[in-house]
């Protein structure tokens, strides 16, 4: 594939807190807010605490979840000192970093979370063919040597994409677990800040005129969401996902696999038609939502060497 010009990433945001009880990202945020600035960085770095009532409280949100306040609609909404916090909170987070799919966005949004899934780093984006997110993905993935990097994707239009990330002109979720919410473990902190340097030495890489090679990356496409098995009557869960498939994301889960053992005693086999990877496995922060776990479909997508722009140089 021929090489892909692409413009300077100058101005990136780095966001924690989105949810107040992811703490690595709340814990790294506040570490680089200490770090000020001093005007030499060939980045420009916006660093944010999305949503700072719920970090103090240690609370995912206060009136509704923040990281499914990001649609155009939602963005587009008339607001009042009544409406719900979060709802206020992300147009002020859109005003500051956007405006959404405008020339005046960042250029690159990484948003931190947290999951209690057993996922490793996950980048979470909307786009299977965004070139600067997946060469930052193929970057992680060769560098960090303990910790397994994975790039999912979920196919939805850039006017119905709900969460913060959607901002940036380019934009992932940076998701790292196993990690209790309300609790912070030294080593998804240090597998989170190793990421988030990586990122931060790639883009400084791309900037300065290196040529990075094409090659291939692994994108898992989320298919469906499966949610726990219900009493009928009363909607209460009746069952809790298998011992066989806890942990177990991103391993192939194929027909008649073990999926859910009911209170009873009873298992629950996956009735699906084909093999998928699950994901999000008993995210515990997903039980209020209906999704014991998500589903994907993975395959190899070829990804062109890319190069900044060098006639942007005269412009800078």
């Amino acid at each position: 594939m021929k090489a892909v010009a692409m413009p300077t990433v100058s101005r990136v945001a780095v966001c924690g807190g989105t949810h107040g009880n992811e703490l690595a990202g709340i814990y790294l945020v506040r570490e680089m807010l200490k770090k000020r600035a001093d005007g030499t960085e060939p980045v420009s770095v916006v660093t944010v605490m999305s949503n700072s009532r719920a970090a103090q409280l240690c609370v995912r949100y206060v009136e509704t979840d923040l990281n499914r306040c990001f649609t155009r609609a939602a963005l587009s909404a008339p607001v009042s000192e009544t409406s719900p916090y979060e709802m206020i909170r992300s147009q002020e987070l859109n005003a500051l970093l956007g405006p959404k799919a405008s020339a005046q966005a960042v250029d690159l949004l990484c948003d931190l979370h947290n999951t209690t899934a057993n996922t490793g780093l996950c980048l979470i984006t909307y786009s299977d063919h965004d070139w600067i997110c997946l060469h930052i993905c193929k970057h992680l993935q060769r560098e960090m040597a303990s910790t397994p990097v994975r790039y999912v994707h979920f196919d939805i239009p850039l006017n119905e994409a709900y969460s913060l990330d959607s901002v940036g002109k380019h934009g992932f979720a940076m998701e790292i677990g196993p990690q209790p919410h309300g609790v912070v473990r030294s080593a998804i902190f240090s597998a989170m800040q190793e990421g988030v340097q990586l990122m931060m030495d790639w883009i400084c890489q791309f900037n300065s005129g290196m040529l990075f090679e094409g090659g291939w990356v692994d994108v898992y496409t989320m298919v469906k969401n499966i949610d726990y098995p219900r009493d009928s009557e009363t909607h209460v869960i009746t069952a809790a996902v298998h011992p066989d498939l806890q942990d177990r994301d991103f391993c192939l889960l194929h027909p008649g696999d073990p999926m859910f053992l009911c209170f009873s005693g009873e298992t629950l086999r996956y009735r699906g038609k084909e093999a998928l990877y699950p994901f999000f496995i008993n995210e515990g922060a997903y039980y209020e939502k209906g999704v014991a776990l998500s589903l994907a479909r993975k395959r190899r997508v070829q990804i062109p060497s890319v190069q900044r722009d060098r006639i942007l140089r005269e412009w800078d």
